[in-house]
């Protein structure tokens, strides 16, 4: 069962705290978190592009002009896609799915790699807890400057009711807040230390940790 050090707020180690093996001593395979990325890339990705088809566009239905007689070609429709104004063929529908399937097994399994990683490469920090006073960021920035991810791109874990720290992170440049319970492979690979409160850790092992 890996260990790291225990902090408090004041950067000190005041011990050490086991970690669940089997979230956090995972043998790490590449393949599966570039997967675990497509999937929750793909299935945040909205498409924009919207054209309407001759179905949609504006205007009247009548037959332009009478079959023959006229000398011009004939017609049906001004909504036909070669009129100016008219619908557009095979142009991009925001109807379009793009979502990957991904079971669940599989998506617990990257996130626990990632964050095994963490903990072999030293970037798992963990803390018994954070105090901020009313979201003050200054108070949360001199709190992380006393740790070992001082002045690096950090995550900060924590219980999902201490809303006071994501407050507090919202005016840290390459720091953000996440609640334990809302994790994902992408916000973990964006940082390159990860620091989890007591309390966050105890809930992550409980709801990741489980077939």
């Amino acid at each position: 069962m890996a260990t790291v050090k225990l902090y408090n707020q004041e950067g000190t180690s005041v011990g050490d705290i086991q970690l669940d093996a089997g979230l956090f001593e995972v043998a790490v395979n590449p393949s599966l978190v570039h997967e675990a990325v497509v999937a929750q890339s793909a299935n945040v990705r909205v498409a924009l592009a919207h054209t309407k088809t001759r179905g949609e566009v504006r205007g009247s239905g009548k037959k332009p002009w009478k079959q023959k007689g006229t000398g011009r070609a004939r017609h049906g429709s001004r909504r036909s896609p070669i009129w100016s104004g008219g619908g557009i063929t095979f142009g991009p529908r925001s109807i379009r799915n793009f979502a990957v399937k991904m079971n669940r097994k599989a998506r617990r399994k990257a996130l626990a790699m990632v964050l095994s990683d963490k903990v072999a490469h030293e970037k798992f920090i963990a803390v018994d807890g954070l105090t901020i006073e009313e979201g003050k960021t200054r108070q949360l920035a001199d709190v992380l400057s006393k740790l070992p991810s001082a002045g690096k791109k950090t995550l900060v874990i924590t219980a999902p009711e201490n809303k006071t720290i994501a407050k507090a992170a919202q005016n840290l440049t390459g720091v953000e807040s996440f609640p334990a319970n809302a994790l994902n492979v992408i916000a973990l690979l964006r940082f390159e230390y990860v620091v989890v409160t007591k309390s966050a850790l105890e809930i992550m092992t409980k709801l990741y940790n489980r077939a």
